[in-house]
């Protein structure tokens, strides 16, 4: 018999309660091939988890649904991409409608124009996709857009956002016409004062649709600065050209801690603040995201096969 049993003990991080709060009911995004890499998502991601699916420029149809499908099958509510410009026209928009409804039960969806210089066919911009009616004849319960905290060049080439925001106006109108539950899930930031004051700013404008903020997960900083300058997030590349300035963070895998722990603070304070949920990038990887969220997420993370 052992006379000395020493068992390692398991790190625990104390949650801190209002960033739980904040994480309550939070989204990640995976593709078909970073999805084949994970055995269950069951061991990862709290039950009844919103998952998008991204519809990368070449990726069959077939291979989102199968997706779609498994993610579904293991009791996930998906919502997959729709983007507009590689989307060859209205027929084929029914025919994935169709196809993600009838294989996988899917009824709702992310509409974008998609990171595609030439459109394929006859959409250029989500606003399309919506004025088509294919998603509220499908019967579809929620329909997010895409917001740009930091703008979008590809949509603002002169770095205005005038058709950014004239878009939300319109997208606000569409929402109230709709029977779908409609949000913006925007592009990745890093700093909490620039999101804070353009969620702020939206408000004022008369924008109301619920905001679910992107939030990098964790990844090594080169990765993140690679996808930035990629995204065109200007405000927030600076802030990790800034931390790539700091030799003892250099080698460091960046963590969302921080900017995460300041929206939650402004949002205890500001219960009526018009960021509703935080959606996940998983840059650095889908297992290393996950694991962040049960480490600092407390009861708001704990992944379906550990739930009671």
């Amino acid at each position: 018999m052992a006379l000395l049993n020493f068992k390692k003990r398991e790190k625990v991080t104390p949650a801190n309660a209002q960033l739980e709060a904040f994480l309550q009911g939070y989204s990640i995004e995976v593709m078909p091939r970073t999805a084949e890499k994970v055995e269950t998502f069951r061991d990862l991601l709290p039950q009844g988890t919103r998952v998008y699916i991204a519809h990368i420029e070449g990726t069959p149809i077939e291979d989102m649904v199968a997706t779609a499908k498994r993610l579904s099958r293991e009791g996930y509510p998906v919502m997959p991409h729709f983007p507009a410009r590689i989307i060859k026209d209205r027929a084929t928009l029914a025919d994935w409608i169709a196809r993600y409804q009838g294989e996988a039960g899917v009824d709702q969806a992310l509409l974008l124009a998609g990171g595609v210089e030439k459109p394929h066919g006859d959409f250029h911009a989500s606003t399309q996709l919506l004025e088509s009616g294919e998603f509220d004849r499908a019967g579809f319960k929620r329909l997010h857009v895409a917001g740009h905290p930091e703008g979008n060049k590809d949509i603002d080439p002169d770095g205005s956002r005038r058709n950014v925001d004239e878009a939300l106006r319109w997208k606000q109108k569409f929402s109230e016409t709709t029977d779908a539950q409609m949000a913006l899930a925007t592009q990745f930031a890093f700093d909490a004062k620039p999101i804070i004051k353009w969620a702020d700013a939206l408000r004022e404008a008369g924008i109301t649709l619920p905001i679910h903020i992107g939030i990098a997960g964790p990844a090594k900083l080169q990765t993140l600065i690679k996808f930035a300058i990629a995204c065109g997030v200007g405000p927030s590349l600076k802030v990790l050209q800034k931390r790539a300035m700091d030799v003892s963070k250099l080698l460091m895998p960046y963590e969302p801690t921080d900017v995460l722990t300041e929206l939650a603070a402004h949002k205890a304070a500001n219960p009526d603040f018009n960021i509703e949920h935080v959606h996940f990038f998983p840059l650095g990887g889908i297992k290393a995201n996950a694991t962040w969220a049960i480490e600092n997420g407390g009861a708001a993370a704990v992944p379906a096969s550990k739930q009671g």
